[in-house]
């Protein structure tokens, strides 16, 4: 599975989702703490959008519910990180997303062999950059790749 990282949800905010989940009252989402306020809503692909799927910050951790993706980002996928959020005791960063991308078993590792995708590590402050129009060409760069460069042919040398 994979989740998209630069595509905004327009049509909520993470007040409103969480007003929507009974998590806080209407009134209440207006006085979400700080932190609350900051965590965007993607969209996090096409498959299951009503399940959501939150990237953060590796200071949060729920037992058995938190999987760490890289040093300093981790994927928590429970009501009980929306509430913490919420009560301002949830990590420092956070994005939620909405839905995911998936794939069957081998169908990803084949496409990326057949150069159908551009990989690179984790990085935190790619993932959690507030410029989602430039998270495709900063993710390009940490690579040494610039857009122009890019081809829809591909072959193998």
């Amino acid at each position: 599975m994979g989740l998209v990282i630069n595509q905004r949800a327009d049509e909520i905010d993470f007040g409103q989702l969480l007003v929507q989940l009974d998590i806080v009252t209407g009134g209440e989402a207006i006085r979400l703490p700080p932190r609350a306020g900051r965590v965007k809503v993607m969209r996090g692909g096409p498959v299951e959008t009503g399940r959501g799927f939150v990237l953060h910050s590796a200071d949060y951790g729920a037992n058995d519910s938190t999987v760490r993706i890289a040093d300093d980002v981790c994927l928590t996928a429970t009501i009980d990180i929306l509430r913490a959020i919420a009560r301002g005791a949830g990590p420092a960063r956070a994005m939620l997303a909405l839905g995911y991308a998936g794939w069957s078993s081998g169908q990803l590792e084949n496409e990326i062999l057949a150069n159908g995708w551009l990989t690179c590590p984790a990085d935190a402050d790619l993932i959690f950059d507030a410029d989602l129009g430039g998270k495709y060409d900063r993710a390009l760069a940490k690579l040494g790749v610039h857009a122009g460069m890019l081809s829809s042919d591909a072959g193998h040398a």
